[in-house]
């Protein structure tokens, strides 16, 4: 077996993370219709449960983020233009999200739902792009 080197284990937390906030949104928002059928609660009280779990995955994003910035070192311009997309991309993601969870009018939370699950996929492709 190969050793595990504190590289992989950045990368692991990292992907994992993004899983977790990632996938959790799109399996979130494609389980809204059936919740609503179970109660108008019901929804309200997924997403809240759900964001136990994805607020500490967004946090270990950011600090694994960091991490690999750091461990990547100066990587050129290119590089660094696409950094700086992806960070406008990562708080864009975190703040609709939070605009989300505290918004009361069906309009609103369709909005910055879209807006979360759209920015979280852009960051998840930049992201890409950064590895390659």
């Amino acid at each position: 077996m190969k050793p595990v080197e504190l590289e992989t284990v950045r990368l692991f937390l990292h992907v994992l993370a993004a899983t977790v906030w990632v996938g959790g949104q799109i399996t979130l928002a494609a389980l809204v219709p059936a919740l609503r059928t179970a109660g108008t609660d019901v929804p309200r009280a997924a997403a809240t449960a759900f964001s136990r779990v994805a607020w500490p995955a967004f946090a270990v994003l950011v600090v694994t983020g960091v991490w690999n910035v750091l461990a990547e070192g100066d990587r050129g311009p290119a590089y660094e233009h696409t950094l700086m997309l992806k960070y406008v991309l990562v708080l864009a993601s975190g703040i609709t999200a939070y605009l989300h969870g505290r918004a009361r009018t069906p309009r609103a939370m369709a909005v910055h739902g879209a807006l979360t699950g759209v920015t979280a996929l852009a960051t998840l492709f930049v992201g890409i792009l950064l590895a390659g």
